[in-house]
């Protein structure tokens, strides 16, 4: 099983080993913090978000922090297929909020 670090890079693989299958926006939203009220280190929930992201996905496919989905020569087809919308969209954004609020 390959896990990110923080760096957003994939611990087992090099990105010679990987395809680059997709782009997503994981990022949370300026209006979002706002409609909260607080102060917030805006990497670190963004950062939270990914590690949530990567977490969920299949061993072999990564999401990389600036957004880049990798995956596997044995996972390409499977990445293709993610609904990373939906994927995206079922992170507890609220709760990690709460957990980095300054």
């Amino acid at each position: 099983m390959s896990t990110s670090d923080d760096t957003g890079t994939d611990s087992a693989q090099t990105p010679d080993d990987r395809t680059r299958v997709a782009v997503v926006d994981y990022t949370v939203k300026a209006e979002v913090y706002t409609s909260y009220g607080a102060d917030f280190d805006p990497e670190a929930v963004n950062d939270a978000v990914r590690r949530e992201l990567n977490a969920s996905l299949p061993a072999g496919i990564v999401v990389e922090r600036n957004g880049a989905v990798y995956a596997a020569a044995d996972a390409v087809t499977t990445a293709e297929a993610i609904d990373w919308n939906g994927l995206v969209s079922g992170i507890d954004v609220a709760q990690i909020l709460a957990d980095h609020a300054r």
